[in-house]
């Protein structure tokens, strides 16, 4: 009698012991992604690991002014030059209020239109250049508010 209480003792605790270990798994969840150029075509930021995260623009309370975005960008295009465009107008809103976005690629201010913003000369070597995005001060100035926006540039390899 005392070795049949003895197994079923054991067969208790490796039960509560195996729900105890399974109740213990801790899993993450992550997602991973890797954009790897062409050696012909690409236009990538030099510093990496912003693109997807918000870039706020510093307000400065003393002038009223609102600061700008630069970043460095990566261009190279071996059979031509490179063309850049405006997905969609750039601006800050926060549901009422608009704040426009000046957006220069390569001292090319973008807009909806396609625009050569390296020459084919340019861009068939390496060739570093800067993104600026800076707003447009409003009649009135900038009013009180949480802004939010997008940027969606959209780069072309253009044909010579």
């Amino acid at each position: 009698m005392s070795e049949t209480l003895a197994r079923t003792l054991l067969s208790i605790f490796l039960m509560v012991s195996s729900f105890t270990a399974w109740g213990a798994v801790e899993r993450e969840t992550f997602e991973v992604s890797v954009v790897i150029p062409t050696r012909s075509f690409y236009v990538h930021p030099v510093q990496t690991g912003w693109i997807h995260l918000e870039q706020r623009l510093p307000y400065n309370s003393i002038t009223g002014e609102l600061g700008a975005l630069s970043k460095h960008y990566r261009v190279k295009n071996t059979n031509g030059a490179v063309g850049a465009r405006l997905a969609e107008p750039a601006y800050l809103s926060n549901g009422h209020e608009r704040i426009d976005l000046r957006v220069m690629f390569h001292n090319v201010q973008l807009n909806l239109q396609t625009q050569q913003v390296a020459t084919a000369s340019e861009a068939g070597g390496w060739l570093q250049v800067d993104l600026d995005i800076t707003a447009i001060k409003p009649d009135g100035g900038y009013r009180p508010g949480q802004y939010h926006g997008t940027v969606n540039i959209v780069f072309e390899a253009l044909a010579p």
